[in-house]
């Protein structure tokens, strides 16, 4: 029993120091609560205002700042209601409850006033991680895009790739994808097919907040993507520099020169030391268009020379008439910014063979000693003057007049020694050397066909007959000369 009762004494004294603990950490903890409670009462929430990261100062309610931003960009709106605003610098508020406030309001609104800037939500169109400029949303600048690539690529066939890529977008299959891009098309002679149009450079938009003027229209868009951009690149004039030598230098005209420095003219002068912009434009980003084409293009003929000893040497004829041929060609084509950058057949048929040209040389060696047997010099006609006694003079000659043609012929083969103008009465005149003592001379021709040193052949054509220098109608006045004495042509013809 008494043992029972000291365990059950000790039990209960357990049971009553617990019990103790208890209540007082019960009254701790109420007393830490009404001690927070208390302390919380007089504190105030104020707000450190930050621009850009830098603190201009505290307000007591933030709205002060929140809501003449929100007034400014109303303003701003109602002004131009083609954009959306907003602040350029970055605000942030933060948060602090202190017992005795120190914030204000006044000078912190007057330094957001003056520090701040309102400008226009806007898209960067980057070229290759390079900015083209700033449009006033991703629309706008997909389309100076657009209009950029139209200026190389009709409108219709672009609109045809939008929709293809729209198109690829929906199916689901990687199969129908590829079958779709295998399709091929047979082309006759005269058609074409675009098979892809793509830019040079990656393309990406960024949003950006920027000032008014530096948003770009659509129109601006395009002009800008076609100038490009200007290599940073200077000429430093020295002695003896010119815009030409300059321009020479670096690959450019003396125009291109004055284009990229509009403060030049070509009567400029330089001088030593000063600066030259010598950098040409290069385009944001090349339009590459691959197509195909199928064209008929023409087979030139070869040429077949044949000799002949029937012909005198310098002489030819054309024994057969060359004719080109046809082929289809199927070209596939690489087209940078409108210019053909790859050319390559795929494939050809010819449609009709070429028709070689045959033409028949001579070789005969033409004589230039004469026969001594001389032929009438005019095709047809009649002597309508002797030599002799004529008009109180004499004449010097014979006249022939009335053939058939007009053509004046060698009277046999020699050598030109003079054709031309002469001004001692015969006109056009042409002289002979027979090469054997003879000698003649042909005068009043309208027209001739040989020059000083060539050899010409018994009977061949030298000139036409007419009546140039002291002539009173068309006739062939000729003189012939025998070891340098003139005789009679009768006595020859």
């Amino acid at each position: 029993m008494r043992k029972k009762e000291i365990v059950a004494n000790g039990e209960g004294l357990k049971s009553m120091s617990l019990l103790k603990k208890t209540a007082i950490t019960t009254i701790l903890g109420v007393g830490l609560t009404l001690n927070v409670a208390s302390a919380d009462i007089g504190l105030d929430t104020i707000y450190h205002v930050y621009l850009d990261g830098e603190h201009v100062g505290t307000v007591d309610n933030k709205d002060i700042i929140t809501s003449y931003i929100d007034d400014r960009i109303v303003e701003k709106e109602n002004a131009n209601d083609s954009y959306s605003y907003a602040v350029k610098q970055e605000i942030s508020y933060i948060p602090e409850r202190v017992f005795n406030p120190n914030s204000n309001n006044e000078k912190v609104l007057d330094i957001v006033q003056d520090d701040i800037s309102i400008q226009v939500n806007a898209y960067e169109l980057q070229i290759g991680g390079d900015s083209a400029g700033y449009f006033k949303d991703e629309e706008t600048a997909r389309q100076a895009l657009y209009e950029y690539k139209a200026k190389y690529v009709d409108k219709k066939i672009l609109d045809q790739f939008k929709q293809q890529e729209q198109k690829n977008e929906k199916e689901s299959s990687d199969k129908e994808k590829e079958q779709s891009g295998e399709q091929e098309q047979t082309l006759a002679v005269g058609d074409s097919t675009t098979l892809d149009v793509t830019l040079s450079e990656k393309v990406s938009f960024e949003r950006e907040i920027v000032k008014e003027k530096e948003v770009l229209t659509v129109d601006k868009g395009v002009e800008l993507l076609e100038k490009g951009t200007l290599e940073d690149k200077l000429h430093e004039v020295e002695e003896g520099d010119v815009l030409g030598t300059i321009a020479q230098q670096y690959d450019l005209d003396t125009d291109q020169l004055l284009e990229l420095n509009p403060d030049l003219s070509e009567d400029s002068i330089l001088q030593i030391g000063q600066k030259i912009n010598v950098t040409a434009y290069a385009p944001f980003v090349d339009v590459i268009v691959k197509k195909e084409k199928m064209v008929e293009e023409k087979i030139s003929y070869k040429k077949e020379v044949q000799e002949s000893d029937r012909l005198y040497k310098g002489d030819s004829k054309i024994k057969q008439e060359g004719q080109e041929g046809k082929k289809e060609v199927h070209y596939a084509l690489e087209i940078i910014n409108g210019k053909v950058n790859k050319k390559k057949v795929v494939s050809e048929e010819v449609t009709k063979d070429p028709v070689k040209e045959i033409v028949v040389k001579g070789t005969k060696v033409i004589p230039s000693r004469g026969t001594g047997n001389f032929t009438w010099p005019t095709v047809g006609g009649y002597v309508s003057s002797h030599m002799g006694p004529r008009w109180g003079s004499y004449h010097k000659g014979m006249d022939i007049a009335g053939p058939s043609n007009r053509a004046i012929l060698a009277a046999d083969n020699g050598t030109v020694v003079s054709a031309g103008w002469d001004n001692g009465g015969y006109g056009n005149k042409i002289v002979i050397n027979h090469n054997n003592g003879y000698k003649t001379i042909y005068a009043h021709l309208s027209s001739i066909s040989v020059r000083p040193g060539q050899t010409v052949v018994k009977g061949s054509k030298i000139g036409v007959m007419g009546t140039t220098g002291n002539s009173t109608g068309v006739h062939l006045h000729i003189e012939v000369y025998k070891n340098g004495a003139r005789i009679n042509p009768a006595s020859i013809f």
